[in-house]
């Protein structure tokens, strides 16, 4: 069964700032901000959220099949897609564009200032969801807006269950919008700030949401996450990371993991905690694509994290 990923693909162009932004920013200038970090490491990696979740997806074995655009610079992703036998079959060419483009700026803290540009991504409401591609399930994430509504609205025309990831894209949307997006997904997957964010501007609880959701997915970082469904709560514990390199692509490689649980009939505690596990081993690794555990592997780290396997 396929899992479509209704999503961005993106270039990253990641810096470390070797300092503290807080220490930089005087809280009661902030209207007349003008501040420059010396950032002596750059480096470039393939992102965005289809592509960040499709790599893992890959790691675990799934069938991962993302459906962005990019632009005239596609030849290194295509290229990457096809190395990892990912299926770029959905993948659409805006001519004349960039591929969308990340730049993002890290602090010792982890705390990220980001710039994106979004170049080819504007058009993803020109890239139609499959019909005829054994889609089983799938993810509407951050993307274009017009391209956001018109995949949340095929997949719901044809019955497929989809996990909406409002994430970097919730200022496009209102909170009318929010609650249209709600209505037509299974699941809402969104970290602790989000989730504050969307009851602000949905006016709504998280917990009430339930009413038309199978479940709501919160994650938080090192304190772990929440799923809530409607018969129950289950807190998920962050594994255990051997080192804090780098947190870009960590709540894609959680969505990853969540995205096989689901796509392979696992249990909520089982599909959270595979999330938790592939977050904590990207998170030992710079960029959001170069950790290369085996699915072996991830499933004995699983055991030694959480006691039991997962297949």
């Amino acid at each position: 069964m396929k899992t479509l990923l209704c999503a961005s693909i993106a270039y990253d162009s990641i810096m470390v700032f070797q300092g503290r932004f807080q220490e930089h920013i005087l809280p009661d200038q902030v209207h007349m901000l003008n501040v420059s970090f010396l950032v002596p490491s750059l480096r470039q990696e393939f992102g965005g959220v289809a592509g960040n979740i499709a790599y893992n997806l890959a790691l675990l074995e799934g069938d991962p099949l993302p459906l962005g655009t990019i632009g005239d610079d596609r030849s290194a992703y295509l290229e990457r897609f096809d190395s990892l036998g990912i299926d770029r079959s959905c993948v659409m060419h805006i001519d004349g564009t960039r591929t969308a483009q990340a730049f993002i700026t890290t602090d010792l803290d982890d705390n990220q200032i980001t710039a994106f540009h979004p170049g080819a991504m504007n058009f993803s409401h020109r890239n139609p969801v499959p019909t005829e591609a054994g889609v089983g399930l799938a993810l509407v994430g951050p993307d274009g807006r017009d391209g956001m509504l018109a995949h949340a609205q095929a997949l719901s025309e044809a019955g497929t269950p989809f996990l909406f990831d409002p994430g970097q894209a919730m200022p496009l949307f209102s909170g009318e919008d929010l609650l249209w997006f709600v209505e037509r997904a299974s699941y809402l997957a969104v970290n602790d700030y989000e989730g504050k964010l969307f009851e602000s501007k949905s006016g709504k609880s998280l917990e009430s949401l339930l009413a038309s959701l199978e479940a709501v997915i919160v994650t938080r970082g090192a304190q772990g996450s929440e799923i809530l469904t409607s018969k129950g709560s289950y807190s998920i514990p962050a594994a255990p990371a051997a080192k804090l390199v780098d947190p870009t692509g960590c709540g894609d490689a959680y969505r990853g993991g969540l995205l096989y649980g689901l796509a392979q009939g696992l249990d909520w505690e089982t599909s959270g905690r595979l999330g938790s596990l592939l977050g904590a081993i990207k998170i030992e690794h710079s960029g959001a694509q170069r950790h290369e555990p085996t699915r072996a592997q991830i499933a004995d780290r699983f055991h030694s994290a959480f006691g039991y396997r997962p297949w």
